[in-house]
Order: C-alpha cells, then sequence, then structure tokens
C-alpha cells in the first residue's frame, strides 16, 4: 500500500489526465464545428451544381434553371414588390364566373399536379379547386416554345399530354412529363425565366394567369374572414367588442373538422375551448348516474356555438357534444381569447411616443432644408448604385457640416416596372415619420427625368457590410456575437415599434436595410415595402425579400404587422449564424422552405438556446401567436429572455454604448464636388405628378 504522498502524486496525475483530454474534446468539438461548416459548404456547391443538370421530379424544371449562387444572394439579395393589385367587382366576376370545362380525367392530374408541387400543395383544397376551375387549355405544336429564357412571364402551366424540354444557354437540363407544373414563380411576382420550355412533340397545356391566381386567393381569404367575422358577430357576448378585436379572435380561430360520431366535447372533461358551428349539426347528450344511456337534450346547428364558460376560466363539461355527419368548427381556446381581449388596452404607451418624437429636436434644423432647392446642394461622391438609380452624398453650400444622401432614381426605371405607387407610398410615410431609429426623410425633388430624395446620411455601412467585415471586434467568422446582434436586434424591435403603433407593416426586414449612424446606432432605411395598413385589415401584395417573407406573404393569404416579427425573427437568425433559415439555390426553394416552418430547421451552434427561443417565437406559422402580435405588442419581445437585463431606457435615450463606433471619414476634397442640373425642378409638392 502506497503512502499518502503517493496517493496524492497519484490523484495529481489523474487530474492532469482529465485536464488533458477536456483539452483534447474542446479542441475536437472545434474541428467538428469546422468539418460542419465545411459540408455545409460543400453542399451548397453540390446544390448549384445540381442546378445546372438534369434532376428528376416534378419541380426539376424550377430547380433547374437557378443560376444565382448563394454567396451571390447574401450580397444583393433583391427586394420584390409586385404591382399593386387591387380587387375590383369587374375582375372578381370574371374570376368567380370562368370555368373552363374539363373531364374528371384532366381534373385529377391537374389536382395531381398541385399535390406534388412543394409549394402550391399548401393552398387549401378550396383554394386550389378554384384555381383550377380558372385554368384553360392551350395546344403546343412540336418545336413551339412556351418559355423564352430572359423574358418575364405571368402564367405557369400544367403538361397534360405530350413532353417539353427545359433547356439553358443552348444545353437540355430536364425533360417534363405529363402531370408536371412549371413556371409557378410567375403567379406570384414579375420575374424573368432563366430556362426555356420548348415542345418535344404535339402537346396539351393547361394554364393559369397571375391575375386569376391573386384574385382567387383573395376573394377566398376575404370569405373566409367574413364569414367567420360573421360567425363571431352572431355571438351575443361577443357583439360588444370592436372590429379589430372581432378580426383579430377570427385570425386565432382553427378551423377543425369532425367526423359522424366523434365526441367534440366529453362530459366530466376539463376544458378551456370555445366552440362555434361552421358547418354541420351536433347532439348535446347527457348521462346521468345510475343510467345507461344518454339522454339528447338539443341539436345544435350552423352559426350556433357551445363551451363559451370555458373562456372565463376551468371548465368541468357537463354534458357531451358528439358530431352528427361532418361538422366543422371554428375554435379557440382561453389563453388566445384572453391574449385578444387584453389587446382593448393600447400596446403602446403615450410617454413611448413622446420619446421618439423629442429625439427629432437633435436633428437637422427642418427650417434650414424648408426653402431650398437641388441647387443649394453640392454632390461630394457617389455612395452607391441602385435598382432606379444611384445614391450620393451631398452637403449643403452654406453649410458644408450639413451632410445628407441623395437617392437619384429615374423615372422611366420606375415607370417600366410598376412601381410608382410603392414609391409614392413609400415617400408620403417617410415624411410624417420622425424616428431615432428610422432613417430620415427631409425633402423630394423631381425634374423631367429623375426623382431626387434627400435623406440623413448615415454613412456607418449596414449590417451586412459589418458581417463581411473580418477585421470588425464583434464579428466572428461571418457572424456577430451575441451582445451585437442584442443591441441592433433592439434598434430594430424600436422602429417596428414606432411603425406598427401608426398602423405601418415594414415587410423588408433584412441586414442590408439596416444601418449605423456615426455613434454607431441602428436605422431601418426606406423601402418600398413600407405600407399603412387599417387596424385589424390585411394586405395581399407579394412583397419582401425571399427568406425573410412570412409564409402568409408566399401563400397569399392576406398579411399585417405580423409579418414583421417573422422577419425579425429570420434577421436574427442571420446575424448569430451568417446564413439565412429559409435558403436555397433559387427562389422557389427558398419559398418551399418558408412555406415548412422554422420547426423543420437545424440550429447551429452559434445560437444560444434563449436566442432559438426568441426566434421560433417570432417565426410561428400562425401569425396571431408570434411574439410582438399579442396584447403586449413589442413589450411581450423586450421581456423575453434573451433580452434579460438590456438596458432598453438607455437605448431610447442614446446612453447605451454601442458595440462598435464606425470610423467615418468625408471625402471633402472639393474638386470632386459636382452640382445637380436644375433646370424644370420641383420641390415635394408636386412630386406624385410624374
Amino acid at each position: 500500500m502506497g503512502t499518502l504522498r503517493d496517493l496524492q502524486f497519484a490523484l495529481q496525475l489523474k487530474i492532469e489526465e482529465l485536464r488533458q483530454r477536456d483539452t483534447l474534446i474542446d479542441e475536437l468539438e472545434l474541428e467538428l464545428d469546422t468539418k460542419d461548416e465545411l459540408i455545409r459548404r460543400l453542399q451548397e456547391e453540390l446544390d448549384r451544381y445540381r442546378a445546372t443538370v438534369s434532376l428528376p421530379g416534378p419541380s426539376a424544371a424550377g430547380t433547374a434553371c437557378s443560376t444565382q449562387i448563394e454567396d451571390e444572394q447574401r450580397i444583393k439579395r433583391t427586394t420584390v414588390v409586385s404591382a399593386p393589385f387591387t380587387l375590383d367587382p369587374v375582375t372578381s366576376a370574371t374570376v368567380s364566373n370562368r370555368s373552363c370545362d374539363k373531364s374528371q380525367q384532366s381534373q385529377r392530374l391537374i389536382q395531381a399536379a398541385f399535390s406534388k408541387n412543394d409549394l402550391l400543395k399548401n393552398l387549401d383544397e378550396g383554394e386550389i379547386r378554384a384555381i383550377i376551375a380558372c385554368m384553360y387549355p392551350t395546344p403546343i405544336n412540336q418545336g413551339c416554345c412556351v418559355i423564352q429564357e430572359g423574358t418575364s412571364g405571368t402564367q405557369a402551366y400544367v403538361l397534360e399530354e405530350g413532353r417539353l424540354d427545359v433547356t439553358k444557354d443552348g444545353l437540355k437540363l430536364h425533360t417534363i412529363e405529363p402531370e408536371d407544373m412549371f413556371g409557378e414563380l410567375a403567379l406570384l411576382y414579375d420575374c424573368t425565366h432563366t430556362f426555356s420550355v420548348s415542345a418535344q412533340m404535339d402537346s396539351k397545356l393547361w394554364v393559369i394567369d397571375r391575375k386569376s391566381y391573386q384574385t382567387v386567393l383573395m376573394q377566398s381569404g376575404l370569405s373566409s374572414l367574413s364569414h367567420s367575422m360573421e360567425l363571431l358577430n352572431s355571438v351575443p357576448f361577443l357583439q360588444s367588442l370592436p372590429e379589430d378585436v372581432i378580426m383579430k379572435m377570427s385570425d386565432l380561430m382553427e378551423e377543425t373538422r369532425y367526423a359522424e360520431g366523434d365526441y367534440i366535447i366529453r362530459q366530466g372533461a376539463t376544458g378551456d375551448t370555445f366552440y362555434i358551428i361552421s358547418k354541420g349539426q351536433v347532439k348535446v347528450t347527457e348521462k346521468k348516474a345510475g343510467q345507461e344511456e344518454q339522454i339528447v337534450l338539443s341539436k345544435l346547428s350552423e352559426t350556433q356555438w357551445f363551451g363559451e364558460k370555458a373562456l372565463w376560466g376551468e371548465d368541468v363539461r357537463t354534458v357531451n357534444v358528439i358530431a352528427a355527419g361532418e361538422v366543422t368548427c371554428l375554435v379557440i381556446d382561453r389563453e388566445a381569447f384572453r391574449d385578444v381581449i387584453g389587446g382593448l388596452v393600447s400596446d403602446f404607451s403615450h410617454e413611448v411616443q413622446q420619446s421618439h418624437e423629442a429625439k427629432n429636436e437633435s436633428n437637422k434644423d427642418p427650417n434650414q432644408l424648408s426653402s431650398s432647392t437641388l441647387s443649394d446642394f453640392q454632390i461630394i461622391c457617389q455612395l452607391a448604385v441602385g435598382e432606379f438609380g444611384h445614391v450620393d452624398l451631398v452637403q449643403l453650400k452654406s453649410n458644408i457640416k450639413a451632410f445628407f444622401s441623395m437617392r437619384v432614381l429615374k423615372k422611366k426605371l420606375i415607370l417600366s416596372s410598376s412601381q410608382r405607387e410603392h414609391l409614392l407610398r413609400e415617400g408620403r410615410i417617410l415624411m410624417e415619420i420622425h424616428c431615432p431609429f428610422i432613417v430620415r426623410l427631409h425633402k423630394t425633388f423631381r425634374d423631367a427625368e429623375c426623382l431626387y430624395i434627400l435623406t440623413e446620411a448615415c454613412l456607418g455601412g449596414d449590417l451586412s457590410s459589418l458581417l463581411r467585415d473580418t477585421t470588425s471586434t464583434c464579428c466572428c467568422r461571418g457572424y456577430l456575437d451575441e451582445g451585437s446582434t442584442r443591441f441592433y436586434t433592439a434598434c430594430v424591435v424600436e422602429a417596428l415599434n414606432f411603425l406598427h403603433c401608426r398602423g405601418v407593416i415594414y415587410r423588408n426586414i433584412k441586414p442590408e436595410n439596416v444601418v449605423l449612424d456615426e455613434h454607431g446606432y441602428a436605422k431601418l432605411i426606406g423601402s418600398r415595402c413600407l405600407k399603412r395598413v387599417e387596424m385589424g385589415k390585411k394586405t395581399w401584395t407579394f412583397c419582401g425579400t425571399p427568406g425573410y417573407m412570412a409564409p402568409e406573404i408566399v401563400l397569399n393569404k392576406g398579411h399585417s404587422v405580423s409579418a414583421d416579427f417573422w422577419s425579425l425573427g429570420v434577421f436574427v437568425f442571420e446575424l448569430l449564424s451568417d446564413r439565412l433559415p429559409f435558403s436555397g439555390s433559387d427562389p422557389m426553394k427558398i419559398l418551399t422552405a418558408t412555406t415548412r416552418g422554422i420547426d423543420q430547421i437545424d440550429f447551429p451552434k452559434t445560437i444560444s438556446k434563449s436566442a432559438s427561443s426568441l426566434i421560433k417565437k417570432l417565426c410561428r406559422n400562425n401569425p396571431s401567436e408570434r411574439l410582438g402580435s399579442q396584447r403586449n405588442g413589442a413589450k411581450d419581445i423586450q421581456k423575453h429572455k434573451w433580452f434579460e437585463g438590456f438596458n432598453w431606457d438607455g437605448l431610447c435615450k442614446r446612453t447605451l454604448n454601442p458595440p462598435i463606433i464606425p470610423k467615418v471619414k468625408h471625402p471633402l476634397d472639393s474638386s470632386a464636388c459636382d452640382h445637380y442640373c436644375t433646370e424644370g425642378v420641383t420641390g415635394d409638392s408636386d412630386w406624385a405628378d410624374f
């Protein structure tokens, strides 16, 4: 037996051995993370390779046509804003009355094509039936072209007879077989086809155009909303509630179907759910003590309800409710109901609004700009090139310390892309909004060819650039540390809080649209996706950036401010991981991944459990269930455990130290300065006349 010293020495050796093993484990985990990242990048390369060769399956035509690589999408991800769409009575009546005769065989084939399509199979059965009813046949002769590479289109197709070739740059990629659908991206927005489709032989296609598709889905959404609101308004104890509360409740109510004989409520069970019968009939029965048979007390039909006591507290069911045939009910539970009722109290305090307004005193003196003309500014340098023009850094000639950004937009490009209405709406909204977390629009000008939009200059760069800056202290391997992400996310939350309070949705949150001012604080820039939506109402415009869009936008279900909270969750995910949760080698893959939801996504180790919790609560598929969409509004986001200890008051008062202070250098070489041509220039009062 060894001495005590020998045992202590042996113990010390064991401790040292365990330390070495811990070090080795840490090194192996780091190596594993590196290999995981390598596998992810190799998988992306493989996806891009597959996008250029023949791939089997019904979505191969959409998959094979991709030419964009994901890195390019990260650097310059395009905002998609479809042309304005209004459900006018003429269009609505035309689509409703359009019903092309189809054989049972044709209907089954088209139905099967929808079922195989990764995106459109997510539509409701009624919506798919209505779309199929609008589809019309067209014959294609051998050798004729259906889709020409480089053109834009508004139609999607289902092949019933024949075969079609998919080619790109003259190279054959795929053969489209009967029961395949292609071109479906054109139903969502005005995209440019990156492939050609031509007939191998005489073929027959079924066609649906974008306007009919959008009309059907908007009609369906409005009809469903109207029906559920009608049912809710028929309930006496709900009739005193405001319309916007009833509308929010209709969003939360889930449609549930029951087969004949199903127990909807069972006697003796506890319940927290309220039911309104949408279709069918139920029987209410009771089984008394000592009796084997149930006594039928009554029968309830469409528009009648039951289970209302459960909304006010714990309810022990005293009767059975059984489906008498097929039954459809609208269902809401106690917690969701209380969230809606709690929403009757305003989510935003007057003090917060006053705080925001007070911050504008620190902005440039508006009197300095109110009488200014375009000739009062000189160009320092060009900052960026955009879709419709470019952005200049300018300064006032009378005050060389007053710097601004000037967006110079070409009218022809705006009009040709049907973006006039969106751009004018952006200008009207931003002129009314003065928030320290939103880039301020000061003034607008126009001449015969261009529009000029004068905004404050935020020269610290955008967050997308920060993610690519490997020298930044807060950026590690392409993603931000948790503290920096929390700060920038909080800035965006404050901006959204301000907008939503005024009934405005942003719809385009992404790192490229968040810029830093000279103090390091983040601000949302202006966007064509801005829109004012009345409380409780929805809008149907396909709008945003693929990968950031909420599923209700992708599926044309109608959306409201809740869509911004989904995008916020994606924003946090990207800042913490350097990748999007919903990604792919082409837009259709990205949109399809979005409809599958956040629960199908594997979170990287760089995202902590509390951050994952926040992201998943923001990215709930039901818009009304998202964090921020409930009775406390943005306060629920602020109180989430990921923000525990964060100084929100310091953020609003700008006493909080930002993660980085940008090193902003103004190129003031007067020899580089230029001037705008001022012939025919007018101020913003006439801006909308172009």
